[in-house]
């Protein structure tokens, strides 16, 4: 339906950048391209935007400028912060089945090189069982690693608990909020957590740039995984790159103004969406529905196969499982971990919703959905 205007339900793969931040970025391609790590004037002048975006990121998340290390995006700042601890005298990792493959693939990697990697169980509801965390952590243990919001199924962790457990352990909490950053408010020193991955696309920013924030209370000792200057306190060599940094501050910037009324309008919205599609006989939703991000509602459909959905609706832009894995016919690797079945798995489809998403969108997608299920049921 190429005459149609796409309806973009598949917000936690990527979101419209704002257009503060495309103002913001522009000039940085223009007239101030100079090099932040020059010493003359026009390179100064860059190094203070890149200092002011930093305390913007950090802002967001209460964290201070100089434990944040912009990266290329969440993928890059995990694997730096796994990565980075292959000299650390502990060889023990813990993480949870249910991960995005940037933690699972590094965490395997880790494994080649001498470290002892555990994958928990979650319970069906998507949620971890804290008394099996502490009965995993050994005096081995060196960090814990798991998603504040899981990208799949949306559902949340209990961070404070997790954190306060790690804590009395002398354990590293690594939290990947890829899926959280810029949708509920986060702070980082109040929860406890030592390092922490974003990405500024999930947020309205643009693409190849987000952050490692990491914790300097906790003196954590990171080994860089690209060398070649001495950009970023040694820790993330390249020349940065400046426009991008600029957009995730100002997303961030954006972000703390917007967003109690982004999470209370998009949380509508997607109770809405979900309420027309249980309509279909069958259909249930996957994951906890207490704990779980706002903007998400992962729905089995029984009997539909969720890739001929996909290509049915055409101009509705919907996923059946991570972004860097929905091309394939490969069952979710997360709702498999929850208990689904293969057929299950293969029979959900994740809505994600943003703030640019509208109440009409939402009830063309409850009418076509409905219509396409009741006519590829069984096919």
């Amino acid at each position: 339906m190429p005459n149609q205007p796409i309806i973009y339900l598949d917000n936690n793969a990527t979101t419209r950048v704002d257009e503060g931040v495309v103002e913001a970025m522009l000039p940085y391609f223009t007239d101030l391209y100079a090099n932040s790590s020059s010493s003359h004037l026009a390179g100064l002048t860059i190094n203070e935007a890149v200092e002011k975006a930093a305390w913007q990121t950090a802002n967001l998340i209460n964290a201070d400028s100089d434990e944040i290390t912009f990266t290329s995006g969440a993928t890059e700042a995990i694997n730096l912060a796994i990565k980075g601890l292959a000299n650390a005298a502990r060889k023990h990792i813990v993480t949870v089945a249910t991960e995005h493959k940037a933690v699972l693939e590094t965490c395997r990697f880790m494994e080649t090189i001498g470290f002892n990697v555990t994958y928990l169980p979650t319970a069906a509801d998507g949620l971890l069982d804290l008394n099996l965390l502490n009965e995993t952590i050994t005096a081995k243990t060196l960090v814990f690693i798991m998603m504040f919001s899981n990208n799949e199924t949306g559902v949340l962790q209990n961070i404070n608990a997790i954190s306060s457990l790690l804590k009395s352990k002398e354990v590293l909490f690594l939290c990947d909020a890829t899926q959280t950053v810029g949708k509920i408010p986060i702070d980082v020193k109040a929860l406890g957590i030592d390092l922490l991955a974003l990405s500024a696309h999930k947020f309205h920013g643009p693409k190849g740039i987000g952050a490692l924030y990491l914790s300097a209370k906790a003196k954590i000792k990171l080994e860089p995984q690209i060398l070649g200057g001495n950009q970023q306190r040694k820790l993330r060599s390249g020349t940065l790159n400046v426009p991008g940094i600029i957009g995730l501050g100002k997303c961030c910037e954006i972000t703390v103004t917007e967003l109690d009324k982004n999470l209370n309008r998009v949380k509508l919205l997607r109770d809405q969406l979900e309420k027309g599609l249980l309509q279909f006989e069958g259909a249930f939703v996957n994951g906890s529905l207490e704990n779980r991000i706002y903007n998400t509602s992962n729905i089995c459909f029984p009997g539909v196969h969720s890739q001929q959905l996909i290509m049915a609706l055409g101009n509705i832009a919907v996923s059946n499982g991570a972004s860097c894995s929905a091309v394939t016919s490969t069952p979710s690797h997360v709702l498999k971990a929850m208990g689904l079945s293969d057929e299950e798995a293969l029979s959900s489809i994740r809505f994600s919703l943003s703030k640019y998403t509208t109440l009409e969108e939402i009830e063309e997608t409850i009418e076509r959905v409905l219509a396409l299920c009741t006519k590829l049921r069984g096919v």
